[in-house]
């Protein structure tokens, strides 16, 4: 089992005759995800050629792809102009899965389509600004190195794309049902309690490792949801104890405004309901592994 993606998922990429939409689709192809055509408006009716395999069929609309090849999940490779456009024309064609791995959306932009999203009832939207997700051994849409997944019994779910990595290598040999990086932006298509109900009904995952950082209150309101709807064991780990107040750190979303949004508020938030907090990446790791009962043997004394 896995949540939003499955080997049976059929992938077409929103740019992907530009540079990285080439080199990401080659990458998720020979991870074995089951990448069945490109959208590139003017390009339509040409084939973009990989390596080791067929080349995929490109159109100029994602609801000819849709039409021609079944795709139901698509992922986004496009300049940040053009994000809102592609992203609606994703919903309008009732694709169910919508990877936005673009960065610098404008915030009204992804308002418009997250809202287009939600109202229409058959299109989840993953970011903007995010490194996608991952069910190992299943399909792998994004950024996501697939070295380093397994599939196992944790759910992952991150802010960060680089802690989503270090967490998967941390906890490799344990693996993971699904991995989803729902990005650092001020508005997002999947929350962290979206992915929370989500593990919640999925057989495989055993346990859950929740990554927040500064800035909002996506992790209090997670912290509450956890409390009251979620029975199985959550390790979290919040980056951003150090950063200065007022200052933008990394993601547009993460910045503190006085005692609003603070590292130590959250962590506090999350233990207030039970969930082991790491200081640490490793330490979270550590945490996770008691959690399952699996303690490594470079197990060190945590405070």
């Amino acid at each position: 089992m896995s949540i939003f993606l499955s080997a049976d998922s059929r992938i077409l990429v929103q740019g992907m005759t530009g540079s990285e939409g080439r080199k990401h689709s080659q990458l998720m192809i020979d991870s074995g995800t089951n990448v069945v055509a490109g959208v590139t408006p003017g390009k339509g009716g040409r084939t973009q050629e990989f390596e080791g395999t067929d080349p995929r069929p490109v159109f100029d609309t994602v609801q000819e792809a849709v039409e021609a090849t079944g795709a139901d999940v698509s992922c986004l490779f496009v300049p940040a102009s053009r994000a809102k456009d592609a992203a609606l024309q994703a919903i309008d064609a009732g694709v169910r899965l919508v990877v936005v791995i673009t960065e610098g959306i404008p915030v009204r932009d992804t308002v418009e389509f997250v809202a287009r999203a939600k109202g229409s009832g058959t299109t989840r939207v993953i970011g903007p600004n995010c490194p996608g997700l991952i069910t190992p051994d299943g399909s792998n849409v994004g950024i996501i190195p697939s070295s380093i997944a397994r599939s196992g019994r944790i759910g992952l779910v991150s802010k960060s794309g680089t802690l989503t990595y270090q967490l998967m290598f941390e906890l490799r040999d344990i693996g993971f049902s699904t991995c989803v990086g729902i990005g650092g932006d001020p508005v997002v298509g999947t929350s962290h309690i979206d992915c929370l109900e989500a593990f919640e009904q999925d057989p495989q995952t055993e346990a859950i490792c929740l990554i927040g950082e500064i800035g909002g209150d996506a992790e209090e309101r997670a912290a509450a949801h956890i409390r009251d709807h979620v029975t199985k064991p959550v390790v979290a780990y919040v980056a951003g104890f150090t950063a200065p107040e007022g200052r933008t750190m990394g993601h547009a979303g993460a910045i503190v405004s006085g005692s609003s949004g603070t590292a130590a508020a959250k962590m506090r938030a999350f233990q207030d309901v039970g969930v082991l907090v790491g200081s640490t990446p490793y330490e979270t790791s550590v945490l996770m592994r008691r959690s399952l009962g699996q303690p490594a043997e470079e197990d060190r004394p945590v405070s």
